[in-house]
């Protein structure tokens, strides 16, 4: 689009024509936006328009490139993951990725999550659940970094370190639907990780953000359950794009070949903060069902996978990042991951 037609009309006529914007389009939307120079309804509309003509890498990429600018950044030393889910899924699932998160911590690998509250679903999000735990919300960049550093797993809580996310809060809560805010999410992590697991509600975006995070130069895992869950599952099959070394390819992931039990939908239903904080207390101490802990088991091991992911032998890698992970729950170092992260003292 042309700079002279950068106006909200013309940036929503045009999407409502169904035609892409550019990232430079969205970039200076979102400019807008954080200068508090547009409406809630312009903001509504917008993303209301966006959403249904259907996001592109570019269109999330210029949103995020801004907001990336106004966050907090976090420094992390050496490699490390992030778990992440854009939600939405009305699954009504546990909190698989924040599970997942501390059962991969405990093998060793530094986890850096990013997470916030639901803004599009009754159901809490990650924030909810870590909250319940105990864990502060409110650290300071150098408290989250000697957290990962101390524990080996900080969450950043969203609006803590991307302060610019509220100019659209009220709008997104108001909406009570997924825009592409959603699927923003793990495009802003503000520790930038190199290695993603990051699981998408919307099967239309799995290969939008899979090339997103493709011209990021990152490697990562971007899956979805064929039940609609926003991870890995294991009640079916998943579709999983695997992006490493500036390609993006696309794969189907059975459980059945690791020999994972098969589960339902109703197995991994969660509820409200509390409800999940008692699950992963079950888990790391060996009482939840096994269809529980197979899923956390799971993803965690596929986080794992990205800090050497290789394309063509995924599964091959999987397999082993799964016999780790169980070995960590089971020798009770998950537990002893979970004990340290929930007494951190900022």
């Amino acid at each position: 689009m042309a700079t002279a037609l950068r106006t909200w009309s013309g940036l929503i006529s045009a999407l409502l024509n169904g035609s892409d914007l550019t990232m430079a389009d969205t970039s200076w939307a979102m400019d807008q936006v954080v200068l508090g120079d547009v409406s809630p309804s312009q903001i509504a509309g917008f993303l209301i328009a966006l959403r249904a003509k259907g996001e592109t890498a570019a269109e999330l990429l210029g949103l995020a490139s801004v907001l990336r600018s106004h966050a907090t950044p976090v420094r992390i030393e050496g490699p490390f993951v992030d778990i992440v889910g854009t939600g939405g899924d009305r699954t009504g699932a546990i909190n698989i990725s924040t599970m997942a998160a501390v059962v991969a911590a405990s093998t060793g690998v530094t986890v850096v999550k990013h997470g916030g509250r639901a803004a599009s679903s009754s159901a809490g999000g990650s924030a909810d659940l870590v909250e319940q735990l105990g864990v502060p919300l409110d650290l300071s960049a150098s408290d989250a970094a000697r957290m990962a550093g101390s524990v080996g797993l900080a969450y950043l809580f969203a609006p803590r370190f991307n302060t610019a996310l509220r100019h659209v809060a009220v709008v997104r809560r108001e909406l009570a639907v997924p825009t592409a805010f959603n699927v923003l999410a793990p495009l802003l992590n503000p520790a930038n990780p190199q290695h993603q697991l990051v699981g998408v509600a919307n099967p239309h975006m799995l290969p939008v953000l899979a090339q997103a995070l493709c011209q990021q130069g990152k490697t990562a895992l971007v899956a979805r359950g064929d039940d609609g869950l926003d991870k890995l599952t294991t009640t079916t099959f998943s579709r999983l794009w695997l992006v490493a070394d500036g390609t993006a390819r696309e794969t189907v992931f059975d459980p059945r070949g690791l020999g994972l039990r098969p589960c339902t939908l109703p197995d991994l239903r969660g509820g409200d903060a509390a409800t999940n904080a008692r699950t992963l207390r079950a888990l790391v101490n060996g009482t939840a069902p096994a269809a529980v802990r197979d899923v956390v088991l799971l993803n965690a091991a596929a986080a794992l996978t990205t800090l050497d992911l290789q394309t063509d032998n995924f599964l091959d890698q999987l397999a082993p990042c799964l016999d780790r992970c169980r070995a960590a729950l089971d020798s009770g170092r998950t537990a002893e991951t979970l004990g340290r992260w929930t007494s951190f003292a900022a």
